[in-house]
C-alpha cells in the first residue's frame, strides 16, 4: 500500500537470490519508485458524480483530510522487528500545503514540502533532492479517486469504535477478491476521518506491516514554525534527476498487467554509466507496482542475480529479456510480480532495438 512506504515519507520502497545485497536493491530501485508513484497520485473525489460504494466514499474522506487538514504528531512505521518513527507537520495556508517529515531514527533526514515540490534534505552529503511532483504519504492513502476500489476488494466498516493515538477511530477492512493483492486494516479518526493507521494484511489475516500515529494533534494546535528546517541549507548542492514521458508499448513492450491494475506513469530516467532506466507504474487505487527496464551490459552489470526477493509487503522479481533487465516490484505477493516478469514480451519496433 502506498501509504507505508518510506518509514517517514511513503518515500522508500518498492527479494532473495543468492548472494544479494537487499538493501542496496531497495535503494536504488524503490526510491525511484516511490517518486514516480508520488507524481502519479491523482486527487481524491468523484468529479463525474457518478454514485460510489459507500466504502469507497470514506476512503476518499480519508484522502481528503490528509490533504485539507492542519494536523501534527509522530508516526512509526513496523516491519517485523523493525521500527521507525518520523514527526510530521502538515499545514494548508493561502500559499496551499506545506509539509515537514523529520526521521527520528536511523539517518538524518527531512523532507519539505511546498505543494508539489518536495526537497529531501540529507545532512550527511549536505544534498537537497529536488522533486516536482505530488508527493501523497502517510496520512493520505489512495494512489488515484479510488472509484474502482469495490472491483477488487469488499470494503467492510467496522460497528465498534477503537481508538489509537488517545483518538476514537473507526475500523475499514479492504479485503481483496483474488490473490493478486494484498488486505489492509485501516483505522480513520471519527470526527476528522484522518487516517490513524493502516496495516497490510496477508491471505491468512496476518500483520505484514503497519504504520501508525503514536502522537497527533488535529487543528490550531499544529505550529506553522516548527514548519521550517533545522538545518541551515543555504551552501547544499541541489540534484533534481530529469525524467521524460515515454510509451513503452510503442517501443515495443508487451507488459501484462493484473486484473485491476491500471497505468498510472511511464517514464525514463538517466541512471549510471550513461544508461537509462524506463519504468511504468501501476496502480489498484491502494496497491502500486513498478517495473523498471534496463539494458543489459555484461561489462557494467549489476552483480543482482534473477529470482525473487521479499521484505514485508515489498516483493521484487527479475528477470532478463532478450538485451534487458526487467525488474518488477511493489506491495503485492510475489506470486503476481513472478507472472508480470514471466509474461512480458519484448518485439521491438525500427529504431528500438
Amino acid at each position: 500500500m502506498g501509504v507505508v512506504w518510506h518509514t517517514s515519507a511513503r518515500s522508500q520502497l518498492h527479494r532473495r537470490p543468492q548472494r544479494m545485497d537487499i538493501n542496496r536493491m531497495y535503494q536504488v530501485l524503490v526510491v525511484a519508485a516511490a517518486c514516480v508513484l508520488a507524481q502519479s497520485a491523482l486527487a481524491a473525489g468523484n468529479p463525474q458524480g457518478l454514485a460510489l460504494d459507500p466504502g469507497v466514499a470514506l476512503l476518499q474522506k480519508v484522502q481528503a483530510a490528509a490533504r485539507s487538514l492542519d494536523y501534527s504528531g509522530v508516526y512509526t512505521y513496523q516491519q517485523g522487528a523493525t521500527m521507525a518513527s518520523s514527526r510530521i507537520i502538515h499545514i494548508v495556508d493561502g500559499t496551499g500545503e506545506r509539509e515537514r517529515i523529520e526521521m527520528l531514527d536511523g539517518a538524518p533526514r527531512e523532507y519539505l514540502r511546498h505543494n508539489d515540490i518536495t526537497q529531501c534534505l540529507v545532512p550527511e552529503k549536505k544534498l537537497i533532492v529536488l522533486e516536482r511532483r505530488h508527493g501523497d504519504r502517510f496520512p493520505a492513502l489512495l494512489l488515484n479517486d479510488g472509484r474502482n476500489l469495490a472491483d477488487n476488494y469488499s470494503i467492510k466498516t467496522g460497528v465498534a469504535p477503537n481508538r489509537i493515538a488517545g483518538r476514537e477511530c473507526t475500523i475499514v477492512e479492504l479485503i481483496p477478491k483474488d490473490g493478486h493483492r494484498y488486505g489492509y486494516r485501516i483505522c480513520t479518526d471519527t470526527k476528522t476521518h484522518l487516517l490513524l493507521k493502516a496495516q497490510t494484511v496477508s491471505g491468512d489475516q496476518g500483520v505484514i506491516d503497519q504504520i501508525a500515529f503514536t502522537s497527533l494533534q488535529i487543528g490550531s494546535k499544529a505550529a506553522s514554525e516548527d514548519l521550517a528546517s533545522n538545518w541551515d541549507t543555504r551552501a547544499w548542492k541541489v540534484l533534481e534527476t530529469p525524467m521524460s514521458v515515454i510509451d513503452l508499448p510503442k517501443e515495443g513492450w508487451r507488459i501484462p498487467l493484473p486484473r485491476g491494475f491500471q497505468a498510472l506513469t511511464q517514464v525514463s530516467r538517466p541512471m549510471k554509466a550513461g544508461k537509462k532506466v524506463s519504468q511504468l507504474v501501476v496502480s489498484d487505487g491502494m496497491a502500486a507496482i513498478s517495473v523498471f527496464i534496463e539494458p543489459f551490459d555484461a561489462a557494467h552489470d549489476s552483480p543482482l542475480a534473477k529470482g525473487a526477493m521479499h521484505r514485508g509487503a515489498m516483493n521484487v522479481f527479475r528477470t532478463r529479456i532478450d538485451d534487458y533487465w526487467l525488474t518488477a516490484l511493489g506491495e503485492v505477493p510475489s506470486a503476481t510480480l513472478r507472472e508480470i516478469a514471466e509474461h512480458t514480451e519484448y518485439v521491438p519496433q525500427a529504431g528500438h532495438k
